[in-house]
């Protein structure tokens, strides 16, 4: 398994690099990342279970690592992580039995096409 904490500290180093190099990809990442936090109609826990929800549908291990520490540090548990941790799974299987249909449809349409 990966040191999360040295991962997250070098990871936050190569964005810092990036963020010189072109400050205004970092920028308009930060505009973006933050505009749903402006409306506050979901708090910051319920938010950041959310973020961790989608960091493992899309398989991004420097999204785990920032958002478990902030998902902790407003104050979610192990269980309501593990719940959201959850919806994820669910989620990808559901997905994997939707495109599992497209797939089944795609087969129709191209034996109809022979």
């Amino acid at each position: 398994m990966l040191d999360w904490l040295d991962y997250r500290k070098q990871l936050m180093g190569r964005i810092g690099e990036i963020g010189k190099l072109s400050p205004d990809t970092v920028a308009g990442y930060q505009t973006l990342s933050h505009a749903a936090q402006k409306t506050g109609r979901l708090d910051a826990k319920t938010r950041e279970l959310i973020a961790l929800a989608v960091a493992v549908t899309t398989r991004c291990d420097g999204c785990i690592t920032v958002h478990t520490g902030e998902a902790l540090k407003h104050g979610a548990s192990h269980e309501e992580i593990a719940e959201a941790l959850g919806v994820a799974i669910a989620l990808n299987a559901g997905a994997a039995l939707v495109y599992s249909a497209r797939v089944m449809d795609a087969v129709s349409a191209h034996e109809a096409g022979r």
